[in-house]
């Protein structure tokens, strides 16, 4: 099993390897921001706590199934958050990260 902090290295190494990502660690109030095409659709406050920008279709998709909770802050943003805990959370965190990423890097709007 990986501690949370592997966990976070590992989460983080996969946002990176998504098309045209970067990231600005301290960013704010966000611990790691990742932007694509100069929009951050992503950030992490702590070990797993995964804050991620969706298109309002897929926002209201995405908690009416359950796969995220509403964010706290900004939920007319379109951010829904993800607590990825442990290994099994990798994969559907992913899914959610790339629905957004794919989102923001063809510039397409909400």
């Amino acid at each position: 099993m990986k501690s949370r902090q592997e966990l976070h290295q590992e989460l983080r190494q996969r946002i990176l390897g998504l098309s045209g990502v970067t990231e600005r660690p301290d960013a704010g109030i966000h611990e790691d921001a990742f932007f694509v095409r100069g929009k951050m659709f992503m950030h992490i406050h702590g070990h797993g706590h995964c804050d991620i920008r969706l298109a309002k279709a897929d926002q209201e998709r995405i908690l009416a199934e359950s796969k995220a909770r509403p964010h706290r802050w900004a939920p007319e943003q379109g951010y829904v958050t993800f607590m990825a805990r442990d290994e099994k959370d990798l994969a559907p965190a992913m899914d959610l990260i790339r629905m957004s990423h794919n989102h923001f890097a063809t510039g397409q709007r909400s």
